[in-house]
């Protein structure tokens, strides 16, 4: 044990992390890279670069969350989850080596398609793994800490991948490397990373993760999720699910609209890619603290205050310009736009990081006997069908002025706290209940 997380739990988190930092260049690299012209749009005038970009962006997370319940529901079948990972991994791997040799709009979209595929393989998989290897009184703690090695990568990774593009924290253009007399743009450099990163987490996992002691083909051929409750309107891991949802949505909302961003805000692809990291920043600090928490005083209280806070986090985002606009042009070293946006990226992190530890052990607490894999795969699905739709989202509305994505995924955080506290029960035995339930 380190730091009271079980061994395993700590190979996964490391293997997750080496592959998060290539998934999470390709965030930042892809939209860069579609609007730099290096990528055939041909046949496509009829439609803005951040439509097409967020369709990109999107692809990835509807086959991901798509498949995802089958590929969990498979591996708590086959009880070998390894072979799930692994397969994943090459998967992965091998559509981020695709992109140096493609040049039109379709192929990027194919590769990106071929990407979430292996993702779907990884994601469900993984995290049951976790919650078989953690006992009830540690779950919290062990999703905490592998969702903060996690979230490393995640977060740093898009910085990174902007230092790496552009070869400085101050340039907006693309640059290219010598390597062995042969020139390297940029962009392939962060390709080659992705690749990378694949590579070390498939020898992690190999080398020091293996299957828990236990008989596959316990679940059920039932893929259908479970909405209505037994004493509530909402099944609670739906209810959780749906609110996974919101909160990936408001985190990827972000993503396609890094040309209007950086241009109200007088700003490069740097500074958005610590913005847009922001977030992940405060989950890499709160995580581990938070699941630790909420093995003591209960999930409840974290999922409702988490709701509460990411409301205003994502109004205020929408309205930087105009409250930049009556303040000094600087602040903190930067334009003060930049510096407000990234103070409230970095509360919306802390909202997400109350939610996302406490949500996954909420329904690892309610999972049958071998059905972690299902059970996970409706949390993991409704993040990946967030991811998906936030670009989207954020690709049709934008042209209805900046606030407008913003404002969307502030209702539906709303939706989400009412839902919480409403359907949701305390799962934790002897927590003590902050916020009251309706038994």
């Amino acid at each position: 044990m380190v730091l009271g997380t079980d061994k395993r739990v700590l190979a996964l988190a490391f293997a997750r992390m080496a592959d998060s930092l290539g998934n999470s260049f390709l965030v930042i690299v892809l939209p860069l890279y579609i609007a730099s012209g290096e990528v055939s749009l041909t046949g496509l005038t009829g439609f803005s670069t951040e439509f097409l970009i967020g369709v990109v962006l999107s692809l990835f997370g509807l086959l991901n969350s798509s498949l995802q319940p089958f590929t969990g529901r498979a591996s708590d079948r086959a009880g070998k989850r390894k072979r799930f990972i692994l397969a994943g991994l090459v998967v992965f791997g091998v559509g981020s080596a695709i992109y140096p040799f493609v040049t039109s709009y379709w192929l990027v979209l194919a590769a990106r398609a071929f990407q979430g595929i292996g993702a779907a393989l990884t994601v469900p998989v993984t995290l049951a793994l976790v919650n078989e290897y953690a006992s009830d009184e540690g779950r919290g703690g062990n999703f905490g800490v592998f969702n903060t090695f996690r979230l490393i990568g995640f977060g740093f990774g898009p910085m990174l991948a902007g230092l790496l593009v552009t070869g400085g924290f101050d340039s907006e253009t693309v640059t290219s490397y010598d390597v062995a007399g042969v020139t390297v743009s940029g962009f392939n450099a962060a390709f080659a990373a992705a690749v990378a990163g694949a590579v070390v987490a498939f020898g992690l996992v190999t080398l020091l993760v293996y299957d828990p002691d236990q008989t596959g083909g316990t679940a059920s051929d039932d893929l259908s999720i479970r909405v209505l409750g037994d004493d509530r309107l909402l099944d609670p891991v739906f209810v959780v699910g749906l609110g996974t949802f919101f909160m990936a949505t408001g985190i990827a909302v972000f993503a396609t609209i890094q040309e209007p961003v950086n241009a109200k805000l007088g700003q490069g692809p740097f500074l958005f890619s610590v913005q847009f990291a922001a977030v992940v920043i405060a989950n890499v600090a709160l995580q581990a603290p938070i699941g630790r928490a909420s093995d003591r005083l209960g999930r409840r209280p974290f999922l409702v205050g988490g709701f509460a806070l990411l409301v205003p986090a994502l109004i205020l985002q929408g309205v930087v310009p105009e409250l930049a606009a009556g303040l000094p042009s600087t602040l903190l070293g930067v334009g003060t736009g930049s510096a407000l946006m990234l103070g409230f990226r970095l509360i919306q992190g802390v909202s997400v990081a109350m939610v996302f530890a406490p949500g996954l052990a909420l329904a690892g607490d309610l999972a049958e006997q071998g059905e972690s894999g299902t059970t996970l795969s409706v949390l993991t699905t409704a993040f990946g069908f967030g991811v998906a739709a936030g670009p989207l989202l954020s690709g049709v509305l934008i042209g209805f002025g900046f606030v407008w994505p913003f404002a969307a995924v502030a209702l539906l955080a709303a939706l989400a706290l009412v839902l919480t506290y409403s359907q949701v029960d305390e799962t934790v035995p002897n927590a003590a209940p902050v916020v009251p339930s309706d038994d």
